[in-house]
């Protein structure tokens, strides 16, 4: 019998991790996905049909659900933003192993954090926007613009390179989504690249993009793992506007010489924080140095790391610097410790607490694939609503099981760090650590999926 409230303890202990599960593998580089051919236009060239909703994957496969998650945003004004394959479609640098990692870190209460109201200077009929861009947004039910959208949109429009500090859920999607389309629509022969860590946000990306450009002849091609490559080069060589792919990816198929440079005026660097801590730096760089002639730069990230300033200083031309940074995430959420006694009982100490109406929405952390998947499967025999996600679940599984945790259909979503790095889920309650992570940095991450916002939330750790 478990304990249907265990009792949370503090102070000094030492991590419980396991040592009978393997370490995951390192994801493989991803494949693509897009739209599906249309027609053919008047020049010869072959054009595509954009889908309705993301996720079209196969040419065979029309009209799938959408990526279910929520749009990266701030607020209701505004908006934001074949075979079983280890293909996240981003790489992560090996593990910092044998990090102690004192447990009193984890131990924090919430704090009450007035912060400063923002006033926006413009609404979003007041931007300088062909005005079909501006019916798209009115028809999507936006009026007022977040921080990072009211500050630059009006520079990237005037055509300024952009250094954007924001945090995730600041609405930085529109920030960069806006004046990009804007150009396209005014010159057809503009082409964007927006670059981004992971598949899941390269996936919010490719579904505001879409409802963007509804009716617009601007079409995508999203550059991620999960599909047959062969469907993402066919779809590079139809009529594009716009290329969203993660950095290795979009690094190999140029390598292939299946990737346009041609006409490239935009570059978008989203979470550029992120994609130096996944190893990804390199790969921005070798790309943007095969990119000629004048474009434009938008960079966003969270933090300004000096890897990420040298960059900045290589390829931005005297940009506009934009900060609209948020408190620290962590300082809304109250972290406390699970002390685990009987190493046997912890498996019932996890479910008492899910079983307390207050866990209505429960992200669960454990370190490799082989341990989400048990946890799964013993949450599973006890009737929980559970699913789960990690490297080498297949494309439509992860989608699948992030949309039903998105839109509240299952409780508890149990994953490896690869949910830590992107994901954007408004409303999680509360994030458990099944296992502690190697590296504080990690927890950092783990927890912010939680306390979004004006929301406080929950993170519990088992020791």
């Amino acid at each position: 019998m478990f304990n249907k409230k265990p009792s949370t303890s503090r102070g000094r202990t030492s991590s419980d991790r396991s040592q009978s599960d393997r370490p995951a593998r390192r994801p493989v580089a991803s494949s693509s996905f897009s739209s599906r051919p249309r027609t053919t236009a008047g020049n010869g060239e072959k054009k595509f049909r954009q889908p309705d909703t993301v996720g079209e994957l196969y040419p065979s496969q029309a009209r799938r659900p959408s990526f279910g998650s929520s749009a990266r945003s701030s607020g209701g004004s505004s908006f934001g933003g074949g075979n079983r394959r280890p293909s996240f479609g981003s790489r992560r640098p090996a593990k910092k192993l044998g990090e102690h990692i004192d447990v009193s870190r984890f131990i924090n209460r919430a704090t009450t954090v007035v912060e400063e109201i923002y006033t926006p200077v413009h609404t979003f009929n007041d931007f300088n926007v062909d005005p079909k861009l501006k019916e798209r947004i009115a028809a999507r039910g936006f009026t007022i613009p977040s921080p990072i959208q009211d500050q630059a949109v009006p520079n990237a429009l005037d055509g300024r390179d952009i250094i954007g500090l924001a945090n995730t859920g600041t609405g930085k999607t529109a920030a960069f989504l806006i004046p990009t389309i804007n150009k396209i629509i005014h010159d057809k022969k503009h082409k964007a690249i927006i670059i981004t860590p992971t598949r899941e946000l390269a996936l919010q990306i490719q579904k505001e993009c879409i409802e963007l450009t509804r009716g617009l002849g601007i079409f995508n091609v999203t550059c991620v793992g999960g599909a047959p490559i062969r469907f993402q080069m066919e779809n590079l060589a139809r009529t594009h506007h716009i290329v969203i792919g993660t950095p290795g990816r979009l690094k190999d198929l140029l390598d292939r010489k299946k990737l346009n440079m041609a006409n490239i005026s935009t570059v978008v660097l989203d979470e550029a924080d992120r994609m130096l801590d996944m190893g990804f730096i390199d790969d921005v760089r070798y790309f943007l140095k095969h990119i000629e002639g004048d474009r434009q730069m938008l960079l966003f990230s969270a933090t300004m790391a000096p890897a990420i300033e040298k960059l900045v200083h290589e390829f931005l031309n005297n940009p506009v610097k934009i900060s609209v940074k948020s408190r620290d995430t962590s300082k809304n959420v109250d972290q406390d410790i699970v002390r685990v006694a009987d190493k046997t009982k912890k498996l019932d100490i996890l479910a008492g607490l899910l079983q307390d109406s207050a866990f209505s929405k429960v992200l669960i952390f454990t370190e490799t694939k082989r341990s989400v998947d048990k946890l799964h499967d013993e949450l599973r025999a006890r009737n929980y609503k559970c699913e789960s996600i990690h490297g080498d679940k297949r494309h439509r599984e992860r989608q699948s099981a992030l949309r039903g945790f998105s839109d509240g259909k299952i409780q508890i979503l149990i994953a490896t760090d690869v949910a830590a790095r992107g994901l954007d889920i408004s409303g999680v309650t509360h994030v458990i650590n099944y296992e502690i992570p190697q590296t504080y940095d990690t927890y950092v991450h783990r927890i912010g999926r939680t306390g979004r916002g004006s929301n406080k939330g929950s993170a519990l750790t088992f020791v």
